[in-house]
């Protein structure tokens, strides 16, 4: 049996980027990313070296879910501890306003999952993509919102953990 994928969302799960912004969380690095195109500072990303081995003990087939994109590989994924992993290729849905309130990455996730069972971790989900999903993918789906503020915690790993052990 195919494992579960996991969709990882960068800011706000693995970077809790609405901490005070002059405090950083316990157990969190600090990398500093080049933004390409922008005079101004570096963008300042916290990321937990620990999380790696805790997503990669889920029971998911992870796959980033972005705007990091394939960056994420390159900056996110050696510092939390992942391997390289597939991305889903947003294209012309990056940021794209939808009218009737559905995120712009619910749809191109529910089109790369294929029906597979699937947990997706960010902090922009809303009402309208869970009704999205449940209307559109006949699998087994769960949208788990993190607090940017606070990034993944234990009780957040506790709920992947049960729905990738949930019979299918």
């Amino acid at each position: 049996m195919e494992r579960p994928l996991l969709f990882l969302d960068v800011d706000g799960p693995l970077n809790p980027y609405a901490a005070k912004p002059s405090r950083r969380p316990e157990g969190y690095t600090t990398l500093r990313v080049p933004v390409s195109g922008i005079a101004s500072r570096p963008l300042r990303v916290w990321l937990n070296p620990a999380h790696g081995e805790a997503l990669l003990g889920l029971g998911f087939e992870l796959c980033w879910a972005t705007t990091w994109m394939a960056e994420a590989n390159h900056w996110i994924g050696p510092v939390v501890g992942l391997p390289e992993l597939p991305y889903v290729d947003f294209g012309a849905a990056l940021s794209a306003h939808r009218p009737d309130l559905v995120h712009w990455k619910t749809e191109a996730l529910v089109a790369y999952a294929a029906g597979r069972p699937f947990a997706w971790v960010d902090d922009e989900q809303s009402p309208a993509d869970r009704d999205w999903v449940a209307a559109h993918h006949p699998g087994p789906a769960l949208l788990h919102h993190v607090d940017p503020r606070v990034g993944l915690r234990e009780a957040d790993f506790t709920a992947l953990a049960a729905f990738a052990a949930s019979p299918r």
